[in-house]
């Protein structure tokens, strides 16, 4: 337990990935196997990460598919499944092509919680790295949230339209003390933190190969009527 208490929005986004993609029985089973102890999670309530934690190892185990695999999963789902388009709306507004999304993901927290004020998305850093790649940092609160941001990255590569290849890496968050801010910054000591402070961070490499590869999709300022 890590007494990190986790905004039911996650898990609700949880579930109905489990129930869009595999249907509503296997996630009747993952509940039972996780002891839930309730039929649906609710959006604006707060449940403790054990519960969170439960429902991911039973999920992993019915649908025979790693956690990292079944985390970035679930963030592709939340920016390309028909039945949910609030996260691709708020994310669409970053920037007219990938490169402006992808540098809009540093003011990214601060706007969700204009939608939902006591959202706590993870902290995260975009720069330019070496050959054109794009760096972005992530400082994760719980093993593999990470992997979450990886699969939305993937997905809205696809949205724009955009050619993209990944890696991910772990990073020391934290850990500071580099006299160069670019170092500290490739370290993922994105918030100046001091020495020895406790975190776990992740850098995701984002290659562009092809801005305009593909058409993506369409996307309006004003929902449809």
């Amino acid at each position: 337990m890590t007494g990190y208490v986790m905004h039911g929005l996650f898990n609700r986004a949880l579930q109905r990935f489990v129930q869009d993609t595999y249907g509503a029985d296997v996630w009747d089973d993952i509940a039972r196997s996780a002891d839930l102890g309730l039929v649906c999670f609710e959006a604006l309530l707060v449940y403790d990460d054990d519960l969170t934690e439960a429902v991911l190892r039973a999920g992993s185990k019915r649908l025979d598919k790693s956690r990292e695999a079944l985390l970035e999963d679930m963030g592709t789902y939340l920016v390309s499944h028909p039945k949910v388009t609030a996260p691709r709306r708020l994310l669409r507004f970053g920037g007219e092509d990938y490169v402006a999304f992808l540098h809009s993901l540093d003011d990214l927290p601060d706007r969700a919680r204009l939608a939902v004020p006591d959202l706590d998305l993870p902290q995260m850093r975009v720069r330019e790295g070496r050959d054109g790649r794009y760096l972005v940092h992530c400082r994760c609160r719980f093993a593999g949230e990470g992997l979450v941001l990886l699969g939305i990255l993937r997905g809205m590569a696809d949205d724009y339209g955009a050619l993209a290849s990944f890696d991910v890496q772990p990073a020391a968050w934290g850990l500071g003390g580099f006299a160069d801010p670019d170092a500290a910054l490739e370290r993922g000591d994105l918030d100046g933190a001091a020495p020895g402070a406790p975190g776990v961070g992740l850098v995701i490499e984002v290659d562009i190969h092809l801005l305009d590869y593909a058409a993506g999709r369409t996307f309006a300022l004003a929902e449809q009527a």
